[in-house]
């Protein structure tokens, strides 16, 4: 891999690879010292257009667990705010030597211009970029599905993808870049995807997405999921009203107390309740459902580190037999 742009263009192996790789990384959280060598001099740059906390964190995390040097970047208080373009911005990081750029921006598009404009010469990831992508939140939603899965079936290898798997996306599909990138890889790594919104939450040519559409959340859970996905309802990307009330919403197509005790009669005993946070309590999931012991919510927080991790440390380092075959050492010294 050269950037981490998309999960439309990443293929099954390099999935796979990824969340294999995580696997690994996995264990260094573990440690007393969670460190390792591998991204030594390597020097990593967060340029963050709009305001972040965990996935910020996260990235921050996973390159200094790698050895790497990190630089945050944030807009608000820089020369950005005084009118300085992205082409600008990415030849000054160019002259600073940054190996990998992550980059959050408003503007959909934004990471793939910066990776092939030829201003920079640094592996690019996308951390969310406008209403389009965010592939390593679906990365780790990915990764922590399996997890799951492959503590269920116990026979299962640590490599397996997941085919088989019934996952049901619901809320705010319309301005979620979330839930397009978990479509693509989803249905990359064999679930079958479904997404349930109001007709008014979900976008132009939806239909034409590789899932399955629906506006009704209990008989999507009737017919069984394996994982339930809650996606937070964006009121800021919003400039018009999009339902009637949160009152009604909550009702209709938030994960409430009656939707989580439903589980056990529907015969999901085994269902797992995400959200990508922030949350609105009360709103698109109910605290109940947040804190239930169904939600994987802060394991998907700790998961990202171990997916980001993999994602530099292949970005950066190679994945070539010698270097998987060291980091295993390493890993599980």
């Amino acid at each position: 891999m050269r950037h981490l742009l998309s999960t439309e263009d990443l293929g099954r192996g390099d999935a796979v690879r990824i969340l294999d790789t995580a696997e690994e990384m996995s264990a260094v959280g573990d440690r007393e010292v969670k460190k390792l060598p591998a991204l030594r001099g390597r020097t990593v740059v967060n340029l963050f257009f709009e305001d972040s906390t965990r996935t910020r964190i996260s990235f921050e995390a996973a390159a200094k667990r790698l050895s790497a040097d990190v630089i945050n970047f944030a807009a608000k208080g820089s020369s950005v705010s005084k009118g300085e373009s992205l082409k600008d911005t990415a030849q000054t990081l160019e002259a600073m030597s940054a190996d990998a750029v992550v980059i959050r921006h408003w503007a959909s598009g934004a990471p793939q211009r910066l990776a092939n404009s030829g201003w920079i010469d640094a592996a690019v990831v996308n951390a969310g970029d406008g209403t389009h992508e965010h592939p390593t939140q679906a990365l780790l939603d990915a990764f922590t599905m399996r997890r799951h899965w492959s503590r269920l079936n116990r026979n299962a290898s640590t490599g397996a993808d997941l085919t088989g798997l019934r996952v049901a996306i619901a809320g705010d599909v319309l301005h979620s870049r979330v839930a397009r990138s978990n479509v693509w890889l989803l249905r990359t790594l064999g679930a079958s995807v479904t997404l349930v919104a109001p007709p008014t939450l979900l976008p132009v040519g939806v239909e034409h997405w590789p899932c399955e559409v629906s506006y009704d959340l209990d008989s999507t859970l009737a017919k069984g999921v394996d994982a339930m996905m809650m996606l937070r309802v964006q009121a800021e990307r919003m400039n018009a009203s999009f339902f009637p009330s949160a009152r009604e919403y909550a009702r209709r197509w938030g994960f409430d107390d009656r939707r989580l005790a439903s589980l056990d009669s529907l015969g999901l005993k085994d269902t797992i309740i995400m959200h990508p946070g922030p949350m609105n309590r009360g709103l698109e999931i109910s605290s109940a459902a947040a804190d239930s012991p169904r939600s994987t919510v802060l394991a998907q927080v700790r998961n990202g580190v171990s997916v980001r991790m993999a994602a530099l440390y292949l970005l950066l380092s190679g994945d070539t037999r010698e270097e998987r075959n060291e980091l295993t050492k390493v890993s599980s010294s």
